[in-house]
């Protein structure tokens, strides 16, 4: 069996989450008191008590879902083979860097707090948007973005008819408009702060570059496929620039589960909050099953591939 871990990104959050599986395993509590120490608030006293716009906010869902994932991914571990290849949504893509000794969990969780917070700073709020576009052909959506003023471009190839656009709010608003009118099944505008992975998110690369720079990144110990080219990086200074790229680039999830089925992946496992990973890959490849961590008897599933 090839196993692959998936990290979920941003929208795997809620209040309340992970307070089954911190009582049973009190490592997951202790990973949050490092991070905690690390940014100088209370971590689990955010993610248990909110309010959820304070844990919906970018520079505090960031390391909080890193912490819940890599806390997920060390009690897994615990039991679990070494699986053949990592992979992470978007933020989820730190986690497994993390996770797979690429980054020290410090450095991880302060640069994805660093992260977060360029993201939100790079557009004013209110002048960037997202939308969720389902039912229509990849080609279709990119033409609909394609043909209407402003920015906007596809931001996340999440399964097959499932991708979110993202940049200019007018230019958003239209394209949205485009799709319904080219048979989009649904069309609709996102909850979020600002255009993520869309050309709009270039003014944050430079201060995330020197970011990246400053801290020590290496090979992961397994192979990890990247959202910015769905493939394994062949070495340590492409994986670095594909973080880089990363926040301006669309993320190729439906491409990047294709890579590691094709590569002989025939098991994921989803180390975070939830099961968003999961509803994906029954997409994208429906063949090949999920487990999930989020839970007590979710690991015990997991545990069992």
């Amino acid at each position: 069996m090839s196993i692959a871990a998936v990290f979920p990104g941003q929208g795997a959050q809620s209040v309340g989450m992970l307070a089954e599986v911190a009582d049973t395993y009190p490592h997951i509590g202790t990973r949050f008191q490092e991070a905690s120490d690390l940014l100088g608030f209370d971590l689990w006293k955010m993610v248990q008590e909110g309010p959820a716009e304070d844990l919906s906010q970018t520079e505090n869902t960031q390391p909080i879902l890193l912490t819940s994932s890599v806390a997920l991914w060390d009690v897994w571990r615990e039991q679990a083979p070494e699986p053949a290849y990592v992979a992470g949504h978007s933020l989820g893509e730190y986690s497994a860097l993390v996770a797979a000794g690429s980054i020290d969990f410090a450095d991880g969780v302060q640069l994805v707090r660093l992260r977060g917070q360029l993201m939100e700073a790079a557009v004013p709020r209110g002048q960037g948007a997202m939308a969720a576009i389902m039912g229509l052909e990849d080609d279709v959506i990119e033409n609909c973005c394609a043909g209407v003023e402003g920015v906007v471009a596809p931001a996340n190839f999440n399964a097959p008819g499932q991708i979110v656009i993202a940049g200019a709010a007018e230019a958003v608003n239209l394209a949205v408009d485009a799709c319904k009118e080219a048979g989009a099944r649904r069309a609709v505008l996102l909850d979020v702060s600002g255009p993520f992975h869309s050309p709009l998110m270039a003014a944050a690369k430079d201060d995330f570059a020197r970011a990246l720079e400053s801290i020590e990144v290496r090979m992961p110990s397994c192979s990890i496929v990247q959202n910015v080219s769905a493939d394994v990086p062949a070495d340590v200074d492409v994986l670095r620039q594909n973080l880089l790229e990363q926040i301006a680039s669309p993320v190729l999830w439906s491409s990047s589960v294709e890579k590691m089925v094709s590569l002989g992946v025939d098991q994921f496992v989803e180390c975070g909050p939830g099961n968003v990973l999961a509803g994906l890959i029954r997409r994208i490849s429906k063949a090949t099953p999920t487990a999930g961590t989020a839970t007590p008897d979710a690991l015990t599933t997991a545990w069992a591939v």
